[in-house]
């Protein structure tokens, strides 16, 4: 048993490593074609750099590939197995379907680590390189005319930060801080040329110009016969005390798939904890719970494909089968997310309805072709 594991195993990681690698250069060629028109264009940059920024968007494409690849992999090597007789060799030798799916589920294992580890600490990682070597030739990394907008509660006030871009050395471009009272009216506003992190978790702005309203708390702002006191000072420095991280103004300013696991969980905490709507990062969290899973359901649905009966040349139109379901995959996996974050679907559910479906299709294939027939 040990050596058809071994043998088995082998052919498999051999094919998926083959379709993967096929795959990623495929990506690579469009991307590299994609990135050519930075090029030696003014404010562009060099040739070897589109290179290396193309390169370090491959951890997130092999996320996004794994499970398509490990399908297409696991259904060439069972379909070559049955069409050579291999498979009905080793069935006679005392593979029975149990043994078999254990084999494979021993495999989609290493397959779903694999997905985990790239998704929650090599993606991130190249990424962010991606994103500031990207923004030290290209400029700064933003969202759109207005940046990103973050809130924080702290000591019954609240506050309402703004973030213009950030820069490659991670510090921050165009800050706009509007405080507001315990009744909800503002009470002073706080704009800053630059702000850095500090190790404390504080923020030192530069070039800070601060205004204050000075008004009766007691009496409430529409009501109030006295027009309020404005206060203008500025200062070359500020350190404000905030829980806002590093990592939160990235999620606000970048995709938050390419964020880890852990990341996104606590960006989520943070929003709840200042009453915002977090729907699509809980959803977005858990795909990123559930998304490496999915290649153990590749695995399983791909076991049927041993059982068939070939002709010669039909390996190939199983092999296209597999590639469209791979495709279909991760379709419904982008289009689950959006319907639940417009239809306010449960997170959870939004995330793994995909690999339920695809878990009971296997699930009823392998009753089908395998125990059955």
């Amino acid at each position: 048993m040990r050596t058809v594991r071994r043998m088995i195993h082998a052919d498999v990681l051999a094919s998926v490593g083959f379709v993967t690698l096929a795959f990623l250069a495929l990506f690579f060629f469009f991307d590299f074609v994609d990135e050519l028109r930075s090029v030696n264009a003014a404010g562009g940059y060099p040739l070897k750099y589109a290179v290396l920024v193309v390169l370090l968007e491959s951890p997130a494409r092999l996320y996004d590939l794994l499970p398509i690849t490990v399908l297409i992999g696991t259904i060439f090597v069972m379909a070559r197995m049955a069409q050579s007789s291999e498979f009905t060799i080793l069935r006679t030798s005392g593979l029975g379907p149990w043994r078999a799916l254990r084999v494979l589920v021993t495999l989609g294992l290493l397959f779903v680590l694999l997905t985990f580890a790239v998704g929650d600490y090599l993606a991130p990682a190249a990424d962010r390189a991606s994103q500031l070597l990207r923004s030290r030739y290209l400029g700064q990394v933003t969202v759109g005319q207005t940046g990103a907008w973050l809130k924080e509660r702290r000591a019954g006030d609240s506050y309402a930060v703004n973030v213009g871009s950030l820069l490659p050395d991670g510090s921050m471009r165009g800050i706009r801080i509007i405080e507001f009272d315990d009744q909800g009216r503002m009470a002073a506003t706080i704009q800053a040329d630059s702000g850095q992190f500090e190790k404390d978790g504080s923020w030192l702005l530069a070039g800070v110009s601060t205004t204050e309203l000075e008004t009766a708390h007691d009496v409430p702002l529409a009501t109030s016969t006295k027009a309020p006191h404005i206060l203008r000072t500025s200062a070359a420095t500020l350190d404000w005390p905030s829980t806002i991280t590093p990592e939160m103004v990235s999620v606000a300013l970048l995709q938050p798939e390419r964020m880890p696991t852990w990341d996104l969980f606590q960006y989520i905490r943070h929003l709840e904890a200042n009453g915002q709507s977090s729907q699509r990062y809980q959803i977005q969290f858990w795909k990123k719970v559930f998304y490496p899973l999915s290649c153990l359901v590749m695995v399983v649905l791909a076991l049927p494909f041993a059982y068939l009966h070939f002709r010669a040349g039909g390996i190939s139109t199983y092999v296209f089968i597999g590639v469209m379901t791979g495709i279909s995959f991760f379709l419904l996996n982008n289009l689950f997310g959006h319907f639940g974050n417009l239809q306010n679907w449960r997170p959870w559910l939004a995330a793994a309805a995909p690999g339920i479906i695809y878990s009971l299709l296997s699930l009823a294939a392998f009753g089908w072709l395998v125990l059955r027939r």
